[in-house]
């Protein structure tokens, strides 16, 4: 029964995006990072913006309510480009499955992840890996600085946020799997390339992209 559960998910969960729907994703993903930037006190501290080697960006991670606990969404990651300066283009993510330690209730859940070190980095451009798991997680602390964050946020390869009807936090994405979105990407960038192709070898970001890179730019540059 579980098997066959984890099939209707997977084939809906599908059905949800298609390939067409990735440029208006990524607008999504800008409006979700700035207003959640924005947000005086409210936001992810500065600070650890700052220190973040790559970011995940999930706009509307929708609950399927067919099966208790599942959770589907499509976003994007871009990670700092090899200077330094600047963020490279993104690449297409799919989240699926994992236990939330906020819930409030939305159907839908804004999802940002701060990569913060090299080895985390590596991990996320891989095909597949999964939160806790592959990669140590811990919600992240929310304000304008890191002051009050814990030693073992400090010591995370990956902080986790939500933000769900206006309330913005940090979450535990234990056991979520992200992958790479193949099909996102053919569209992006009209060829079948993976996520590490397009960050580390400096690929051109499609012109959709360049809301999400502006606010990107606009709160951590490293200018």
């Amino acid at each position: 029964m579980k098997l066959t559960q984890l099939a209707i998910f997977a084939i809906t969960g599908s059905m949800l995006y298609a390939a067409s729907d990735a440029p208006k994703r990524l607008d999504a993903a800008a409006d979700t990072l700035s207003e959640i930037m924005s947000a005086p006190d409210k936001g992810i501290p500065q600070d650890l913006l700052e220190k973040a080697e790559c970011i995940v960006v999930v706009p509307g991670l929708k609950k399927g309510a067919f099966i208790i606990g599942a959770k589907y969404g499509k976003g994007f990651m871009s990670c700092r480009k090899e200077s330094g300066v600047g963020w490279s283009a993104p690449g297409s993510i799919r989240v699926e499955g994992g236990s939330f330690g906020f819930q409030i209730g939305g159907s839908e859940t804004d999802v940002v992840l701060l990569v913060m070190n090299k080895s985390g980095a590596k991990k996320l451009l891989s095909s597949k890996f999964t939160v806790g798991g592959d990669a140590s997680a811990a919600a992240g602390p929310v304000g304008r600085t890191s002051s009050a964050a814990t030693d073992a946020q400090l010591h995370a390869e990956i902080l986790t946020y939500s933000r769900a009807r206006g309330l913005f936090a940090g979450i535990s994405l234990e056991g979520a799997t992200l992958r790479q979105d193949d099909e996102w990407n053919k569209d992006l960038y009209g060829k079948t390339v993976s996520n590490n192709d397009v960050v580390m070898s400096n690929t051109p970001p499609p012109a959709a992209a360049s809301k999400l890179l502006a606010e990107l730019n606009k709160y951590s540059s490293r200018k």
